[in-house]
């Protein structure tokens, strides 16, 4: 439904036209709602895209890294800890008090309770015998006859004439004077307060308090409304001052950036990898082979003077010299045998070569 339609409707439950009151108000609120509402929504909308670049550079990777701290860390160490604890705790204070409760407490509170039994058994009789035997056959045989005369007699001289005087004197006064009186006295009363309370209330709501409730109604639905176009009106607004504030930091800051990058940056930046950092890199690895080498060399050259040493001190065989590599055997020529310090004949024959 447009904002038209709506505007038709009026208020809830009335189909009718809308008044002069609401076309009055309706344009200078919306007015004074907008110029309240737009610095509200521009302040929003920076402080949401400000929430965003916040949680996505600094609280998603703390977050992650809090988390693989406590999954590294504390989690192992709190495991650790529980274990230790429960491991105290089991042989600390679990099982002795098993011991204890087992061994002693339980053997002595047995004891004391059959004791407790016993003594109670015996207090139970003889209460039984010297209290409340007596107190029973007293009860039965002096008090309650005695109560029952006194019961009599104060009947007779208390309860039975007030009882005739109700009867006889107050219940006919009641019934015959004092209820039309009480209705006479209702019914006045009741017409007292409709003339001097309700009839009044009755004009001030009809003719005061409706008509400026509904004024109230009409302008707190119109600043509602005037609020929600507000709204979206500023939404309309700070998005557009967000495109060309964008817009301005592009063409002031991106594009210059992006251009020395890709002019300046990009190509030193391969120069220096292709000139400076991989002919470090290779000299570097060359290096390091050699060394390598030179230390084995130096560690088999020391090891052989030191069997030799030994030998020299302690006698025994001579020290055997490392073989030599045998060289590759070549092929003679028109032969596919191999002769030991022959030529290397070609792969091809001179047949086909012919």
């Amino acid at each position: 439904m447009s904002d038209m339609d709506m505007d038709k409707r009026g208020p809830e439950g009335y189909e009718g036209g809308e008044g002069c009151l609401t076309t009055v108000i309706r344009i200078p609120v919306r007015i004074v709602v907008l110029l309240v509402v737009v610095p509200v929504r521009m302040v929003w909308d920076v402080l949401g895209v400000c929430g965003r670049f916040l949680d996505r550079v600094l609280l998603r990777p703390l977050g992650r890294a809090l988390g693989w701290v406590g999954d590294t860390l504390l989690v192992p160490v709190g495991r650790a800890v529980a274990w230790l604890a429960r491991g105290l705790v089991r042989y600390a204070v679990v099982v002795p008090a098993v011991f204890v409760y087992r061994w002693v407490l339980a053997p002595v509170g047995r004891g004391i309770a059959w004791l407790g039994r016993g003594l109670a058994g015996a207090v139970v009789w003889m209460v039984t015998t010297l209290i409340v035997t007596p107190l029973a056959w007293l009860f039965r045989t002096v008090l309650r006859p005695l109560g029952r005369g006194a019961g009599l007699v104060l009947w007779a001289v208390f309860v039975w004439p007030w009882a005739a005087l109700y009867r006889w004197v107050l219940t006919p006064l009641y019934v015959h004077v004092l209820t039309p009186l009480g209705h006479g006295a209702l019914w006045l009363g009741k017409a007292v307060v409709r003339v001097l309370v309700v009839v009044p209330a009755v004009f001030v709501y009809r003719w005061v308090l409706r008509p400026v409730g509904r004024g109230l109604v009409a302008v707190g639905r119109e600043i509602v409304a005037a609020a929600e176009v507000a709204w979206r009106v500023a939404g309309y607004v700070s998005r557009a001052v967000g495109r060309a504030l964008k817009w301005l930091a592009w063409n002031l800051l991106g594009r210059p950036a992006a251009w020395f990058y890709r002019t300046v940056c990009v190509p030193v930046g391969h120069a220096v990898r292709d000139h400076v950092w991989r002919p470090a890199r290779k000299a570097a690895a060359e290096a390091g082979r050699a060394a390598k080498a030179a230390l084995v060399s130096a560690g088999e050259a020391v090891r052989r003077a030191r069997r030799d040493a030994w030998r020299a001190l302690v006698g025994g065989a001579p020290a055997r010299q490392p073989l030599e590599p045998s060289p590759v055997p070549a092929r003679t020529l028109g032969s596919t045998t191999t002769a030991p310090g022959a030529a290397p004949a070609p792969e091809i024959s001179l047949r086909k070569r012919g």
